[in-house]
C-alpha cells in the first residue's frame, strides 16, 4: 500500500516540478542555502523531485520492484505496525542518506541534488537481506545477478564513483542509503543476519 502511495506522490510532485520552477526551488536539496535559512524540510522534499523523466522512471521502477517485498515482510512480521514501520524506514532514509553530503557541501553554493535514490537504495538493501538469493537485473548484463553478490559490488561502485566521478550523481547518498537499509533491517528483523548467511552459504 505505502509503496504505491509513495510512488504516486513522488511521480505527481516530480512531474509538476518539471514545469514549476518555484516548486523545484523550494524542494531541492541545497546544503549551503539550508545552513543559512534552516529550511530542514529539504532533507525530505528533495526525494520528491527528479531531474528528468528517465531519472524518475528508473527510481520508481526500482522502488516498486523491491519495495513491495520489504513492505510485505514488515507487515507479516508486525501485523499491527509493520506497514507504518516500513513508511518510517523510507522517510527516515531520505535525510540519513544525505547527511554526509550536507556536511560536505554546506559551504558550496553551487551544490544541489534531487531524487529518491538514497531512500531507494535503502529499500533495495533491505530486500537483499530479506531475499539474498533473488536476482537483480542490471543493464546491459544479460542475466540476473544474485542479490548477495550485487550488494557488495554496488557498495564498491558507490565508493569508487564518489571518489572519482564528476557527474552530479549522489553516489555518497546511494552508499549511505544502502548502509542505512542494512542497519535498519538488522534492527527491525531479529535473526535476519543469521537467515541471510544460511541462505548464502
Amino acid at each position: 500500500m505505502f509503496t504505491l502511495i509513495i510512488i504516486a506522490i513522488t511521480a505527481i510532485t516530480s512531474i509538476k516540478a518539471f514545469s514549476d520552477q518555484e516548486l523545484y526551488s523550494k524542494f531541492i536539496f541545497a546544503p549551503n542555502y539550508m545552513s543559512r535559512t534552516n529550511e530542514w524540510h529539504r532533507f525530505f522534499t528533495y526525494g520528491l523531485l527528479h531531474g528528468d523523466w528517465g531519472h524518475l522512471i528508473f527510481n520508481m521502477f526500482a522502488f516498486y520492484s523491491f519495495g513491495q517485498l520489504v513492505e510485505n515482510t514488515f507487515a507479516e512480521l508486525y501485523p499491527m505496525t509493520g506497514k507504518w514501520i516500513y513508511l518510517a524506514f523510507y522517510i527516515s532514509a531520505l535525510p540519513l542518506s544525505s547527511l554526509v553530503d550536507y556536511f560536505q557541501h554546506k559551504n558550496n553554493t553551487r551544490y544541489m541534488a534531487v531524487g529518491a535514490s538514497g531512500a531507494v537504495s535503502a529499500v533495495i538493501f533491505a530486500s537483499i537481506l530479506i531475499h539474498p538469493q533473488g536476482g537483480i537485473m542490471i543493464f546491459p548484463v544479460p542475466f540476473a545477478i544474485p542479490a548477495y553478490i550485487f550488494g557488495p559490488l554496488y557498495l564498491a561502485f558507490c565508493v569508487y564513483m564518489a571518489k572519482n566521478a564528476n557527474d552530479n550523481i549522489g553516489h555518497v547518498a546511494h552508499f549511505y542509503g544502502a548502509v542505512y537499509g542494512l542497519i535498519f533491517t538488522i534492527i527491525a528483523i531479529p535473526g535476519i543476519l543469521q537467515y541471510f548467511f544460511e541462505q548464502v552459504f
